[in-house]
């Protein structure tokens, strides 16, 4: 028993010099196996491949390809939004059932009973909206910039798909609170569907494909010949669970090609003149 206190001083003198140098603690150098010195270059580049986060980023970037009045951090706004997206999606699936009148009842006890509700939709909503808008000036940047050019092609095309994506996604959302808008907007989009070239009844060699009202991309995006019950079940499905996941996918690729392929795209480096000439700063 006498052992017992003297163990217990000894943790607690552990633990308050851990806390005092939290780096010299065996936890740290578990999780850190590389110290983040900023010694040399090498000693940097070391440490940023050795961590999965910081990883993430390349061990050098040109320092004027990440001035914001260059790159308007366009693409961290809309992955940011995206967060918002997922995390008021996701409380929203708390109140809402993909039935029929049941999901517009839905959507009334979630505006005028819910604590915060129309705060929660109005949120998920105009971030959709804001998501659409940023990914658009986040791809003209990258076209005025020209970022889209060797070696970026294929991460180009990756965004390219992203955009679908986004589209979808706000396409989906449209009938998921089963009122007018949502049931004529996705009516007009569905119709178009029809003159999808091969896999539509309207469309340019659909017929000759085999196509009919009854087994083309209308009716399998509707679940139907009309918009219901199944289109809205289909279309929550899509919207909640199939895109998102889909997109997630791209969006690591696309970070991952962002990383591989130089980092961020920029002008030419601007180099000060201390550094050009170091033999005249010497002087």
């Amino acid at each position: 028993m006498g052992r017992l206190p003297e163990k217990l001083r000894s943790a607690y003198e552990d633990l308050k010099s851990g806390l005092r140098a939290p780096r010299r603690t065996q936890v740290w150098k578990s999780v850190f196996r590389v110290k983040h010195a900023r010694t040399d270059t090498r000693s940097r580049a070391l440490a940023v491949v050795s961590n999965v986060f910081l990883h993430l980023h390349p061990a050098r970037i040109n320092r004027d390809a990440v001035r914001y009045s260059y790159t308007w951090g366009m693409g961290g706004i809309t992955f940011f939004v995206f967060l918002v997206l997922l995390f008021t999606g996701v409380l929203l699936m708390f109140y809402y059932h993909p039935v029929r009148i049941q999901a517009y009842r839905d959507i009334l006890y979630l505006e005028h009973d819910v604590p915060f509700g129309r705060l929660l939709r109005n949120m998920h909503r105009w971030a959709g909206h804001l998501m659409v808008i940023t990914l658009w000036l986040h791809m003209l940047r990258v076209v005025l910039t020209g970022s889209y050019k060797k070696p970026r092609e294929f991460n180009w095309c990756i965004g390219v798909c992203l955009l679908v994506l986004t589209l979808l996604l706000s396409f989906t959302g449209y009938l998921l609170p089963d009122d007018q808008l949502g049931f004529w907007a996705v009516t007009v989009g569905t119709n178009m569907a029809r003159a999808t070239p091969l896999v539509g009844h309207e469309g340019p060699l659909g017929p000759q494909m085999g196509m009919t009202p009854y087994n083309d991309i209308r009716f399998a995006l509707l679940g139907g010949s009309i918009v219901d019950s199944a289109a809205l079940l289909r279309a929550y499905i899509w919207h909640c669970i199939g895109i998102p996941v889909i997109a997630s996918i791209f969006m690591v690729v696309h970070f991952w090609r962002v990383r591989k392929d130089g980092g961020i795209s920029g002008p030419a480096p601007v180099i000060p003149e201390h550094e050009a000439n170091p033999a005249v700063n010497a002087r």
